[in-house]
């Protein structure tokens, strides 16, 4: 039985993903977008490797042990595999993505590069799978190709090396480099090896040039730029939707039901991702994103807006489980779709107007808003200012339970707080009255019934006593001052209940919900946590915090959605957006300035 854990690699384009692990076994990827069925997925699967469909893998007889690295600043893996003798193999994995024609080029295609180090004896295992990891594809050797046809699909996986020993799994030693490109049934008309290299340089300079326009702050860099370029792999360029996560079902703690589809774009989440790329100077993101956020409000016809949508901006994602597919480590069910796009969660309102709002004041943008798009907007602002007081399933998408949730009360008052800048901005100052008598009255109902005086805090619900991780976001959404009593007195509350004895991390609730009460913290919560420190002039407290959660990252800098209290083991689908914007926004917020140090 195979076990996996979460150190893995990301490669991708913003077409489409892959999860490498540290053997070099390529154990996740959806084509021909993220999405889609998985066509390797042995990430999910506890098969013996002789028998196991859905992987990549370059197998290294007598393996010792790895190393791997990105190349600095870009999207380009490196793992080196060793054996007990000294020999090894050095692969380099990258999926391409530059400039062409005017255009991005973003293929469909899987690039892997071999050289040897000394002698190494190596197998290659490539079995593509579909219909759930259950079914592999028909091979069809050709002189220097193999063909893999099945459930109406076909690829083609290019080569230089002995096409016999990949179709026929025999190891081989491997005396020279070799180049693989896994891509769509189409021939290629040029040398595999002058294709690979062309494109593993262009595509290194693409990356490099990428990251060195982002304003980065002065301290943890390295951290910064690799979160960065993960919520950057996470964008699905051709619609402009950015999804949660690149894995379905890894669960958020040891053995629980908890295992959730991420591969599609919570609208919510998507307004932190483009937010902090937008304070590293990375606008096109949110551009592209704007315009799938704005096809997806002009053709609102319910009377709720789901929080959810498939990456081309539909609603349907059908929640089933994969019954074939045993799970991560053993754990399923695993999930194909999600029930989140059935529910009512009154906060993406304020999601939506947030993202926008910076179209109407950033002078970078090529296309600001205008009129039009306010308009657009402010049928936002009217479900704000409707179900503001409303029950809702909440942030953390309660499955069997409503209330009217504090931080969704406090997302209405965010869209019609910068609604009113945005018409005083535009000159509609009969439009900015209103919407500034609407954020009034959504603030004084909060005060009165979202605010616990015996507590001294903000809860979870109105007239109620419980918290909720998302009250730290008061400060941020400009709600409420990070020194102001009520801040304070929330955040003191959240530590006394939402941070286990002996822990550093915070849950995001600790009240039982349909699956229990939750085991392991949320990422997330934890960097909310450490910005709302920064906020309230505890710094040193943030920073030490802030360094300890870094080092809670895998080896290659990436984090998933939860984390183990007690052993700091990485939970939780992965690479989560949420978590990597984490990152950014601490670092920004904590970082020493860079003309105070230079």
């Amino acid at each position: 039985m195979i076990e996996r854990n979460l150190e893995l690699a990301l490669i991708g384009n913003c077409s489409i993903g892959a999860l490498v692990d540290k053997k070099a076994e390529i154990v996740w990827s959806c084509l021909p977008r993220f999405d889609a069925e998985p066509v390797f997925c042995s990430l999910l699967k506890t098969d013996n490797p002789d028998s196991l469909t859905g992987t990549f893998a370059i197998d290294l007889a007598d393996f010792s042990h790895s190393e791997q690295s990105y190349e600095k600043n870009t999207a380009i893996l490196t793992t080196k595999l060793y054996d007990d003798h000294g020999n090894g193999v050095i692969v380099t994995d990258f999926i391409p993505r530059f400039m062409q024609y005017g255009r991005t080029y973003r293929p469909v295609m899987l690039n892997r590069k071999l050289e040897p180090i000394g002698s190494p004896k190596i197998r290659v295992r490539l079995r593509p799978a579909c219909k759930d990891g259950t079914q592999g594809f028909r091979k069809v050797q050709g002189s220097n190709h193999i063909r893999y046809i099945g459930c109406d699909m076909a690829y083609r996986m290019t080569t230089g090396m002995s096409v016999t020993a990949i179709v026929d799994e025999t190891w081989f030693i491997l005396d020279t480099e070799h180049y693989m490109v896994f891509a769509d049934d189409a021939s290629i008309t040029e040398p595999v090896k002058q294709l690979c290299e062309r494109f593993l340089v262009e595509t290194e300079s693409y990356w490099l040039e990428w990251s060195r326009y982002l304003a980065i702050p002065f301290e943890w860099q390295d951290a910064v730029i690799r979160a960065a370029i993960t919520l950057k792999l996470s964008a699905y360029e051709d619609t402009g939707a950015i999804i949660a996560a690149m894995t379905t079902s890894v669960p958020e703690a040891r053995d629980t039901e908890r295992n959730w589809d991420y591969r599609f774009c919570w609208l919510r989440d998507s307004y932190f991702t483009v937010h902090a790329l937008n304070r590293l100077g990375a606008t096109r993101t949110m551009e592209q994103y704007l315009h799938y956020l704005v096809n997806i409000v002009a053709q609102m016809d319910e009377e709720y807006l789901q929080p959810v949508f498939c990456i081309n901006g539909t609603k349907q994602m059908p929640e089933r489980i994969a019954h074939d597919l045993s799970g991560y480590r053993g754990m399923g069910p695993v999930r194909i779709g999600n029930q989140a796009a059935e529910q009512i969660q009154h906060d993406v309102y304020g999601a939506i107007v947030l993202s926008a709002t910076q179209m109407f004041f950033d002078e970078r943008i090529r296309r600001p808003g205008n009129v039009e798009l306010f308009k657009l907007l402010e049928k936002m602002g009217e479900k704000a200012l409707a179900f503001y007081n409303q029950p809702d399933a909440g942030l953390w998408e309660l499955r069997g339970s409503k209330h009217v949730h504090t931080f969704s009360s406090m997302m209405c008052w965010a869209a019609t707080s910068r609604l009113a800048k945005i018409a005083a901005k535009l000159g509609e100052d009969e439009k900015a009255s209103y919407w500034s008598d609407a954020t009034q009255k959504i603030r004084d109902a909060i005060e009165e019934r979202g605010f616990n005086r015996d507590l001294n805090a903000y809860t979870a619900t109105w007239d109620g006593d419980t918290m909720d991780a998302s009250l730290l976001l008061a400060c941020e959404l400009g709600y409420i001052g990070g020194k102001d009593s009520r801040f304070v007195g929330t955040i003191k509350e959240i530590e006394n209940r939402l941070m286990p004895e002996g822990s550093k991390y915070l849950f995001r609730y600790v009240v039982e919900d349909d699956f229990g009460t939750p085991e392991n913290a949320f990422t997330i919560c934890s960097f909310w946590y450490i910005d709302a420190l920064a906020a309230s002039g505890r710094t040193d407290e943030a920073r030490e915090l802030f360094e300890d959660l870094l080092d809670k990252r895998n080896h290659l800098g990436l984090m998933s959605e939860d984390l183990d209290p007690a052993t700091g083991e990485l939970w939780g689908n992965f690479p989560q957006t949420y978590s990597m914007v984490g990152i950014i926004n601490s670092a920004r917020i904590l970082s020493k300035k860079w003309e105070h140090e230079l």
